[in-house]
């Protein structure tokens, strides 16, 4: 896919996904949200910079850590997804945060150099995942932490199956190559490539619990990542790609509920100290 068509889906897919995003993911996130928060070991007084921020919840995290000293810039793609977050920062009275529209794999006019980067389930969304881990390790300072979350391998993802699913009724795919940063030791190269020291990644298998088929499938269709594609289906496409998904994830009901295997991957780097 064209880079610029991919990053125009990713955008105005967001855009979409926004009023559902926190209701239907936030705690099901949580697991990778907490570890790169704690591989990250922020600081008070450090600087900050949150890549592919969404509402802002790892950035308000770290901005609540800083303190007043301290500063978090967030940024994304997706307007609304900014407006959200600063929307969300500005409820809780913090004046040390600051969100902007930006694509990672630039940040030509981004300001400042940081202590520590976060990106917490972004790069599987980016046309070049290995640019934008390089572009920003050029703004961190010597000794910075990088943390990074992503999905894990494929195989280790149950609901997977809503890719294939959804791209059989659309002409391009949603995400192509969604799992190409989780699978193996790419990451792990990635972060390599970019200059880090200390590399280090950990798989963390995780469970997706929903009380309801219709739960299930407003997580997958509403609020992630082929929200887009799915507000363009007429109501028959609609009851279709939903039947079809709660049949790929059969295996996982419980009852009424649905329990299903997902998988993350944590990494982690040093930005090495001026030679």
């Amino acid at each position: 896919m064209d880079a610029r068509l991919q990053r125009r889906i990713q955008r105005y897919g967001w855009d979409r996904a926004v009023d559902f995003y926190d209701q239907l993911w936030l705690k099901q996130l949580l697991p990778a949200t907490q570890s790169v928060l704690e591989r990250a070991a922020i600081g008070p007084g450090e600087s900050v910079l949150d890549v592919a921020c969404g509402t802002g919840v790892l950035a308000i995290a770290a901005a609540t850590t800083v303190g007043k000293e301290g500063s978090v810039v967030g940024i994304d793609l997706s307007g609304k997804m900014v407006d959200a977050a600063r929307a969300a920062a500005s409820a809780l009275g913090l004046d040390n945060c600051r969100f902007e529209r930006d694509d990672a794999e630039a940040l030509a006019d981004l300001e400042g150099v940081f202590d520590v980067a976060l990106c917490g389930l972004g790069l599987m969304y980016m046309p070049d995942p290995e640019r934008a881990l390089a572009v920003i390790a050029t703004k961190l300072v010597p000794g910075a932490r990088l943390a990074v979350s992503v999905w894990g391998q494929r195989s280790r993802c149950a609901w997977a199956a809503i890719f294939p699913i959804v791209d059989a009724r659309v002409e391009s795919e949603v995400c192509p190559l969604f799992f190409r940063t989780g699978t193996g030791d790419t990451l792990h190269q990635a972060l390599d490539s970019a200059g880090l020291s200390g590399v280090a990644t950990e798989r963390m298998a995780v469970t997706l619990r929903y009380d309801s088929a219709a739960d299930a499938c407003d997580a997958a269709f509403l609020g992630g990542p082929v929200a887009l594609a799915y507000s363009h289906f007429d109501e028959a496409t609609r009851t279709a790609v939903r039947a079809a998904y709660l049949q790929a994830v059969e295996p996982c009901r419980i009852g009424n509920a649905y329990a299903i295997p997902g998988e993350f991957l944590i990494g982690y780097g040093v930005k090495p100290a001026a030679a």
